[in-house]
């Protein structure tokens, strides 16, 4: 591999006018595309299979409209002495419904007064807004109009805020990655002293980001992916972009500086640390792609989406860098260094930082753990929800008519739930009668049966008593399926089934539940195996694997920490609190795996090869720290702060994921890799490089050329690179 990427990256150096054109071309033919082929995003998050989503398609097809179309409320409040029934407000309220009844795209509205949706105080009340299409479907003009209807009454001091999927595509954040490009590009001008090598890594990533965000539009088109999709596959390809394309440029730069010629520097640069990237690359992007076998079709195509752009931060930084590498010519190098070829002075900070681990191994890595797993403990009260509008920031509408609707008809009001009954037909008033007076005794308010023109289906409306994060609603939606085979055998065969947006979120939650431990397993299963055939060991795998569920253990805590629990919620922007989003964990794992993944790989990989040549465990831990602990630490500060940037998104799944990601990235690289990893393999000695001769037999060659040694021999005429690891293979086990 190292070979075909050395001259790849000779290839794109040599025709770097013709390589640029290429990316400039896809990048300009995506932008067509875009414009041409994309579609809506949808914020449906449903799992085919689950009763809930059954249950709608029912709905859709013996209902007229179904429950496909998008909805709002429209919700008034009444200040101080004044009540909604007073003979102004009643006039400015029912305005407002007359013009909401003439809004493009609504067929009908509720008047609250018929629809008995006043609070008894008679202080709050709403009106349900529905619409022809779905959410995704509703024009701008349209939901101008819906926020226009309320000026009427808001004239009449009542007070008018709006909930439900329409105003929910209304709001949007963006620029947050902003500050974390900042950040990046001033350790990246800290770490290399020169504004042209500091800007190419930034310059790369975005247009990796560009690539692939304008083929999540295209996709768009002719597959229903979230919203969120798009925002995951900018953070992550920011991150991963930037920090693969500072690998090479350091190797090109050290190759610069030693006196070599830009076409061979850039050939070697991506043979060596292309290597590394291609591993790095690959491990996120299978890590991610593995989301498809956990049977959740929405995390799926997410997954595929950000290991697309992955895909694409890679290619970038083995073609198109070093094509801009042609270009800059010696300007990537400090002013220092442009008029003269000497080596450049190595930092003996990562030296001296794993004499001190070695030398303390012990309490370090005592202390090491213990840190961990107090900041870890939280996380054994994780809860999982999906987000709903008293996750909401306070300031927006959405989240004033949460509470405005609380305080007014109780908390089970935001979290209805939708039966549905299907009998004979003739028989489904009956029947829903029946399932009433059932559900009527769990708890909450049930409405009448409404059953369809055939008389085969009815629905009914429970309020629960509880709000839909609550516990006991979830509880409430279980005892009503405990009773579905009793029902059917009272009924004589009417089917009774739980939906709704709340019973479909407490589907999807528990289904993601139910996920994450296999998926879980599979991540650390292709851990162990990647592991072993790149390091050729099997102790430093294992204590690999146990290092990254550390970090995985630690940022599970931070997260509950802040964003459950509550505490540092001002450093982070948050106004409140609740359950953590339910696929937050299943990407983190995912997401974690592949970066710590990286991480492992430069810093150990140099150990093992110093080990194989005849230095002492403790020695080559040391060497391994010397070469590789300046560029993971750039790697992971970069990583943070563009991780960092997304908390100051106004979605709370891009916050959360961000801040998590961020702090399991702090974790990994300056705790684990460079703290316990060392003290690790220290104790473990010569047995951590052990490996059975017939498992070695069995295992297929990696040839990751981290240092690019084994490639710099084949280019010198000497051995190959697999004939090198054969015979470093042979030597380790003589050890």
């Amino acid at each position: 591999m190292a070979t075909l990427l050395y001259r790849l990256g000779r290839f794109s150096f040599r025709r770097r006018r013709l390589t640029l054109v290429v990316w400039v071309m896809l990048l300009g033919l995506l932008g067509v595309g875009a414009a041409q082929l994309s579609g809506p995003a949808s914020d449906e998050l449903s799992i085919p299979g689950t009763e809930s989503l059954r249950a709608l398609e029912v709905v859709t097809e013996k209902f007229d409209g179904g429950v496909d179309t998008a909805s709002a409320r429209v919700v008034f409040t009444a200040s101080g002495d004044a009540t909604l029934t007073g003979p102004e407000q009643r006039a400015a309220v029912l305005a407002t419904v007359a013009a909401l009844r003439t809004a493009p795209q609504v067929t009908t509205v509720a008047d609250p007064y018929e629809a008995g949706t006043i609070a008894p105080d008679g202080k709050t009340a709403y009106a349900g807004v529905s619409y022809a299409v779905a959410a995704t479907g509703v024009s701008d003009t349209s939901r101008a109009a819906l926020l226009a209807a309320g000026d009427t009454a808001r004239r009449a001091g009542i007070g008018v805020e709006y909930s439900g999927e329409v105003t929910e595509r209304a709001e949007a954040g963006g620029g947050a990655e902003g500050l974390g490009i900042a950040v990046a590009a001033v350790v990246l001008l800290i770490t290399f002293g020169s504004l042209v090598a500091a800007g190419l890594p930034v310059l790369t990533a975005l247009i990796g980001v560009g690539i692939g965000v304008l083929g999540i539009q295209i996709a768009t088109g002719f597959l229903d992916l979230t919203s969120n999709t798009a925002d995951l596959a900018v953070m992550l390809g920011l991150a991963v972009g930037i920090d693969y394309a500072l690998f090479v440029l350091s190797r090109y730069r050290h190759e610069l500086a030693i006196g070599r010629g830009g076409e061979e520097a850039a050939g070697r640069a991506v043979g060596a640390a292309g290597s590394a990237v291609v591993f790095a690359g690959l491990t996120v992007i299978i890590a991610l792609a593995a989301l498809a076998v956990v049977g959740i079709p929405f995390l799926a195509a997410m997954g595929v989406a950000a290991a697309g752009t992955v895909a694409v931060a890679v290619v970038i930084s083995l073609s198109l860098l070093p094509a801009l590498l042609g270009f800059a010519g010696r300007r990537v190098l400090p002013r220092p260094q442009r008029r003269g070829a000497g080596r450049p002075a190595r930092t003996a900070l990562g030296e001296r930082w794993a004499r001190g681990v070695v030398k303390h191994r012990v309490p370090v890595l005592i202390l090491s753990v213990v840190a961990i797993g107090v900041v870890a403990i939280p996380g054994l009260g994780l809860s999982l929800a999906l987000p709903d509008d008293s996750m909401a920031s306070t300031g927006s509408t959405q989240r004033k008519a949460y509470d405005q609707l609380s305080e007014g008809f109780g908390a089970g009001i935001n979290g209805s739930l939708l039966l549905v009954v299907e009998a004979a037909p003739g028989e489904a008033a009956a029947a829903g009668e029946q399932a009433r007076e059932l559900v009527s005794g769990l708890g909450g308010v049930v409405t009448a049966a409404e059953p369809n023109q055939a008389g085969d289906t009815a629905t009914l409306t429970v309020v629960p008593r509880s709000g839909p994060l609550s516990e006991d609603t979830r509880k409430l939606v279980h005892d009503i399926r405990a009773r579905q085979a009793g029902f059917t055998a009272a009924t004589g065969g009417a089917t009774l089934a739980v939906t709704g947006r709340t019973a479909v979120d407490i589907d999807v939650s528990e289904k993601i539940n139910d996920a994450l431990l296999p998926y879980l397993a599979v991540v650390v299963g292709l851990a162990l195996l990647l592991l072993l055939m790149v390091f050729r060991s099997v102790l430093v795998p294992i204590k690999a694997t146990l290092g990254f569920l550390l970090s995985v253990a630690a940022s599970f805590g931070a997260l509950v920490l802040v964003f459950q629990r509550g505490h540092l919620t001002d450093l982070v922007g948050i106004e409140s609190t609740g359950p953590i989003v339910s696929f937050i964990p299943i990407f983190l794992i995912g997401i974690l795996f592949g970066l710590a993944m990286d991480y492992e790989v430069f810093l150990i990989l140099r150990a093992r090869e110093e080990f194989v040549r005849g230095a002492s465990p403790d020695e080559a831990i040391v060497a391994g720290m010397r070469h590789g602990a300046r560029v993971v630490t750039a790697a992971a500060l970069i990583m943070m702060s563009v991780f960092a940037g997304f908390v100051l998104a106004d979605d709370i799944i891009i916050k959360s994921l961000g801040f998590a990601l961020a702090f399991g990235v702090a974790v990994d690289a300056l705790l684990v890799r460079m703290t316990i990893v060392p003290a690790v393999l220290s104790l473990l000695g010569r047995s951590a490089w052990w490996l059975p001769r017939w498992l070695d037999r069995i295992l297929p060659d990696l040839d990751l050329d981290v240092e690019g040694e084994r490639l710099a021999r084949q280019l010198a005429g000497g051995t190959s690179p697999a004939a090198d690891h054969a015979g470093e293979t042979v030597a380790g086990q003589r050890r």
